[in-house]
């Protein structure tokens, strides 16, 4: 018999249960993990209990959705999810069913889960209960509907965005079926809310696989939710730089930097201008001027979209604006970006231009990753020297010029600022006396413009 280890609060919820005279099981993604040798980010449990029965068996609970039969029960300020075994009845918006029915039947609710491999349930007293084939798709790295794969994602569209996430976090392949019932259904995605399209694409952004996101446009879901993409898909490049069409490249990129939600944003929409700023030239090479600043605009207009906090999509649009700054390596034109680009994200930016080049083809790659080893030794080098980059830094404050008796006003940010671009250009002058001696030698000039 297969044997999990539950953590010991899972444990204890699951005897609790059937010391009751209920059956209760982990369930769905944490069996799937723990056959997989992977950690579980959480761990939930199925019952044939009633919500009020659980709540009436464990001191600390909260109703999570209740109407669908989840109650939280809290063990020392740690929460899991106990949800009655339910049938759900019609789905009228590709999303949620219109009602549920609490059953005591455990396989009825295995039956309207996704995935076989999120079908599975476990406990110490039965072992694994598999009824679909859920261990064997695990062996094979398949991933299956339950049942009849159309009806389960008429029932909620979401699955199709979910099954190509899954693969690309397994690295996992789609059986036939469920490949062709999403490549029908894919349009139904329209119904699903933006907030939930958003968290499915960074999932699959951010896993291993984010090379996926060609299976969602081959599929037909990108048409759907990220149609910019499939632009990039249909847009070539005929320029020494590069060997892939931007969709192809925008995919190496993805793959070339690391997994994290800003990067990988980024890389996904770095290049999106290129397919309406694309002009070619007489000798037949393609040209994409401007490029960043569409890219920008429609990163914009996209996590607007979808939903995206401001943080991220501050982060993303900046990078997105500046991936294609480039510059000699020499220490002042370092120092220059970091105030243009913002010393919060110029560790990102540096990482976006590696992955950018690495995209790209072998044209004149080695003198541009030389030139990024630079002008990271550079950065380096400043960061360690604490040389000053931004207005915060500087060695003098508006109150100091007010206190030398400049008259508080416009003025003051004028002067600042332009004792700013001299500290970038000269370090070694951001000193307090070298400051006040240059704003004295500006004010006796009568010109501190």
């Amino acid at each position: 018999m297969m044997k999990i280890d539950l953590p010991e609060k899972v444990h204890r919820i699951i005897t609790t249960l059937q010391s009751h005279g209920y059956e209760a099981y982990a369930v769905g993604g944490c069996v799937r993990d723990s056959i997989l040798g992977r950690t579980p980010e959480d761990w939930d449990i199925t019952t044939s209990a009633t919500p009020m029965e659980t709540k009436a068996l464990f001191e600390r609970t909260f109703d999570t959705g209740i109407e669908h039969g989840t109650v939280t029960v809290l063990l020392e300020k740690e929460g899991f999810e106990v949800t009655t075994y339910r049938v759900d009845g019609k789905y009228e918006d590709s999303r949620h069913p219109s009602e549920v029915h609490f059953t005591r039947s455990l396989s009825e609710d295995l039956l309207r889960r996704d995935f076989t491999i999120n079908a599975m349930a476990y406990n110490d007293e039965e072992g694994l209960v598999d009824i679909f084939g859920g261990l064997e798709d695990l062996r094979r790295s398949c991933i299956r509907c339950v049942g009849n794969a159309k009806e389960r994602f008429r029932e909620d569209a979401l699955r199709i965005l979910r099954a190509v996430r899954f693969s690309a976090q397994l690295g996992f392949v789609i059986e036939e079926e469920t490949k062709e019932a999403i490549q029908m259904l894919a349009p139904t995605l329209e119904n699903i809310s933006a907030e939930r399209i958003q968290v499915e694409l960074i999932k699959l952004l951010v896993s291993p696989h984010p090379e996926q996101i060609r299976l969602a446009y081959e599929l037909g879901i990108t048409r759907v939710i990220l149609p910019e993409f499939d632009a990039m898909m249909a847009t070539k490049q005929e320029t020494p730089h590069h060997c892939y069409s931007v969709g192809e490249h925008t995919i190496h990129a993805l793959m070339s930097v690391a997994p994290e939600k800003v990067l990988r944003l980024t890389m996904l929409f770095h290049d999106m201008g290129k397919p309406s700023k694309k002009t070619v030239d007489e000798d037949g090479v393609a040209h994409f001027k401007g490029h960043a600043v569409v890219s920008e605009e429609l990163s914009r207009n996209i996590m607007h979209r979808l939903k995206f906090d401001n943080d991220t999509l501050r982060k993303v649009t900046r990078l997105v604006y500046y991936h294609d700054y480039r510059m000699p390596a020499c220490a002042r034109n370092v120092r220059r970006a970091m105030n243009k680009i913002g010393e919060d994200i110029f560790p990102y930016y540096m990482q976006v231009r590696r992955a950018d080049t690495m995209a790209q083809s072998s044209y004149q790659k080695e003198e541009k990753l030389a030139n990024l080893d630079e002008i990271e030794r550079l950065y380096d080098e400043i960061i360690s020297k604490k040389q000053c980059v931004s207005l915060k830094d500087l060695a003098l404050t508006g109150s100091d010029l007010i206190a030398a008796g400049i008259e508080p006003g416009p003025k003051i940010g004028v002067i600042l600022k332009k004792l700013l671009e001299e500290v970038i250009e000269n370090p070694e002058e951001n000193r307090k006396e070298s400051l006040l001696r240059r704003v004295n030698e500006w004010e006796n000039e009568r010109d501190p413009q």
